[in-house]
Formats: C-alpha cells, structure tokens, sequence
C-alpha cells in the first residue's frame, strides 16, 4: 500500500513533521536533500517553509513543482516521542 500523508507542518530549518494515513508520523529532515534544479529554490528557508499537503498526490509539494514521494519520506521518518 502506498503510504498516504495527512497532514504536515514545519518543525524548524528543514524538518517537517508528517502524519500518514496510518497513523504513524514523525519528522524528515530534508537538508541533505535540496540538490538539483528543483529543489535549488527551497534552500531558501521562506520558501521552504511554503509547502502544502496535495489533495490528490498525498504528499508535500512547493509552488515551484518539487516534491518528494510519500514513499521516500516514510522511510526518512524519524518517530518524534
């Protein structure tokens, strides 16, 4: 099954806690994954913070286009206590 994202916010710099359908949730610290075109744009920490829930995609995305799959991100969650 693929993962589905709820809901997610920002925690601070690049980490941003998300909640999956599943019930499971924690943050994903993004730094380290800011590299090419699309995601050049969002090492700007305003822009970062911009981010949404797409409705249909069910993860996060940016005005700009970028976006990391939901799948990518479950593996990067860190379970906050």
């Amino acid at each position: 099954m693929i993962p589905r994202i709820i809901e997610a916010r920002h925690v601070q710099g690049y980490t941003i806690w998300i909640r999956f359908s599943d019930g499971s949730d924690g943050e994903v610290d993004l730094k380290d994954e800011l590299w090419g075109p699309v995601f050049e744009p969002l090492k700007d920490p305003v822009a970062f913070r911009k981010f949404q829930v797409h409705p249909e995609l069910h993860t996060i995305v940016w005005a700009n286009g970028a976006d990391f799959s939901p799948e990518f991100l479950r593996k990067s969650l860190h379970a906050t206590a």
